[in-house]
Order: structure tokens, then sequence, then C-alpha cells
């Protein structure tokens, strides 16, 4: 059998700003994964310390990683569409430019979808701290997804994330043009597509809290999320309330 059909090209899509710190190191988590049959898209979104030099460097060493940059910039999600635009894969993943991902990570999520033919599919995740050392218990997630679950739990992160363009399109999977919350809102697009989402219950990432992420205002948080829920849902104030609850309530228990 044709090793190309039994191991598809799986594309990585990695925005990157600032990163200089992180790039290299979640990079490696890439090259060192089982699974071969790989390219690394990481698109510049006009970075203004030494990101670029680092990963053009990279891509000297290793003929899989490709390098674009924005002419401005422009923030994750646009960054992302223009990966996921050059993108010669069947299959999508989404890694951001600080976290990290165990070696079996896509092996083990292209066997269960290929198996299963299943379009759209996560996995549990653990934070780590600055160093990358995981820290506090693993983020559980439900075996499958609904659109309106979703609304309510934000379970889905994006460095877990895997898409398959055999049954989506490059425009089905494009994230909206919001700076915040992007990636969510892309999610429940894409549920009402496929219906469902399915998981791997097992922590296959590591999402890196920094002392910037830390820090972020929780205020900032629950106003993005009702603002996905008002202008890019269009749902009613009323309809809003159920799933911020939820919402709320989710957030606040995968951070004890």
């Amino acid at each position: 059998m044709n090793h190309q059909i039994e191991s598809p090209l799986v594309s990585v899509i990695i925005p990157m700003y600032n990163a200089s710190s992180f790039i290299e190191e979640t990079i490696q988590t890439v090259l060192q994964q089982t699974y071969s049959n790989i390219e690394i898209i990481v698109v510049d979104d006009c970075s203004t310390d030494a990101s670029y030099d680092v990963v053009s460097q990279l891509c000297q060493q290793h003929e899989n990683i490709s390098l674009l940059q924005n002419r401005k910039n422009s923030g994750v999600g646009f960054s992302r569409n223009a990966g996921v635009r050059h993108a010669k894969g069947r299959f999508i993943s989404f890694l951001d430019a600080d976290d990290l991902w165990l070696p079996d990570k896509l092996e083990k999520q292209v066997k269960f979808m290929l198996q299963n033919q299943y379009p759209f599919t996560f996995t549990a995740y653990q934070f780590a701290d600055e160093s990358g050392h995981p820290v506090r218990k693993p983020i559980q997630v439900p075996m499958k997804i609904s659109y309106k679950e979703a609304l309510r739990n934000h379970t889905i992160w994006t460095s877990t994330v895997m898409l398959d363009l055999d049954v989506l399109t490059k425009e089905q999977i494009a994230m909206p043009d919001v700076r915040k919350g992007q990636d969510t809102a892309t999610w429940w697009k894409i549920l009402k597509v496929t219906g469902y989402a399915y998981s791997i219950n097992e922590v296959l990432s590591l999402y890196r809290r920094t002392s910037q992420s830390l820090s972020a205002d929780k205020l900032a948080a629950v106003k993005r999320t009702w603002n996905l829920f008002r202008k890019v849902e269009g749902l009613s104030i009323l309809q809003s309330i159920v799933p911020f609850c939820g919402y709320a309530f989710n957030a606040i228990k995968r951070r004890i």
C-alpha cells in the first residue's frame, strides 16, 4: 500500500508573534513526532523580536518547515488563515507558538480520525509553566461535543485540534475576522457542518501559561465571550444567557 495513503500529510499551522523565547522548543516538539509525514507552516505576524530569525535558521536545517510573514500585524486568526491557504496536507493541525506537543500526538490523532472517519477531533491537554513543565491536573474533555454544547463549554483547545480537508473545505475552516476568540467561533462554525467534534481524552498537548497569559484580563475574556455570542453568532440577549453561564462555570472549573 502507498505510504502516503497510510500516512496522509499533516499541515501544522503555527502563528507567531514575538515568540523567540519559545518558538524553537515548540517546533522541536513537532519535528520529534513519531508521525513523520508533516509540513510545518509558521506565519510571522511582524514580530519585533528575534522570532523570524530563529525560524529562518530552522528552515535552512529542515526542508519541511516554511516561513510566511504578514505584510502588517493582523492578528492570530489572520495568520492561521494564511497558513491554511498555503497548506498542502489532508489534515490541518493548529499549534500556538508557545505550546508543546507530546511525541505521539499526531500519530494517535491521525489514526483515530482515519479509523473512525471523523472530520474534526481534539484532545485533552494540561497546563504547563513557562519552562514547559506540566502543572495542575489534566483538562479532561468529553467524548464528543455538539455546537450547542460547545457554546457553553469552551473545552476545545486550539493546539489540540485536527481537521480533515477531505471532508471540510478551507473556506469552512477559515477563522472569522475578529481579533479575539476567533478560534472558538471557528469551532462553532465547523460544528454546524460536522454535527460533532470527537476527542481523544488523553493529554497530548501542553498549554504553556506564560506570565503574559497568566496576567490576562479575566474581564476581557468575559467580554470577548459575550461579544462572540451576540455579534458573531447573532444570539439574542436571552439566547446568550444560558450558554454564557455554562461558559463561566466551565472556565472556573478548569482553573481550580
